[in-house]
């Protein structure tokens, strides 16, 4: 059984990784010159960019989301013992 496994490859999701990550240096970069009003600017970013990624996702950029198994599916899986 080959399953596809594309790990949220899409532009919501990259979109949001890059501001997430944008938001991350300059956090860092604050850090390192002691300069506080920067780093919540940083930690703004990365709110930001979960935002940001959310609402691609439900503008359809991002991965739909998978079809739930029914009760019948769910039951024909659980094995005899089990129930």
């Amino acid at each position: 059984m080959a399953t596809r496994h594309d790990h949220g490859h899409t532009p919501a999701a990259w979109t949001a990784v890059l501001i997430i990550l944008a938001g991350i240096f300059v956090g860092a970069f604050a850090v390192a010159v002691l300069n506080w009003v920067l780093f919540w600017i940083g930690v703004g970013l990365i709110v930001l960019g979960v935002i940001v990624g959310k609402v691609m996702q439900m503008m359809g950029l991002g991965k739909p989301p998978e079809e739930q198994p029914t009760a019948e599916e769910k039951a024909a899986t659980v094995p005899d013992g089990d129930r």
